[in-house]
């Protein structure tokens, strides 16, 4: 199965309920690239309120856990944007 943009996003909402949340599809830009043929190249950009006085670390370990099967399924490269509500912009 190939990971999509979509299935990230239904991860995220149901585990973080985000107020923001854009997931982009990179993987054209990787083409080529060995890693490309183990899955996708993914770009999260989060506003959670469940970020508030956590560390960088700690929001991305928030991250991958809510995505947890989806990254066997076909996720190769995850860039994260996380922020709390406060940290919006």
């Amino acid at each position: 199965m190939s990971v999509q943009a979509s299935d990230i996003e239904a991860c995220l909402r149901e585990a973080l309920a985000p107020s923001a949340l854009e997931v982009q599809d990179d993987s054209h830009l990787h083409a080529g690239h060995a890693g490309a043929r183990e899955g996708r190249h993914f770009t999260v950009r989060i506003t959670s309120a469940r970020f508030a006085g956590s560390s960088r670390v700690a929001r991305h370990r928030l991250v991958y856990h809510a995505l947890q099967t989806l990254i066997p399924q076909g996720i190769h490269a995850l860039a994260i944007e996380a922020r709390a509500p406060e940290e919006a912009g």
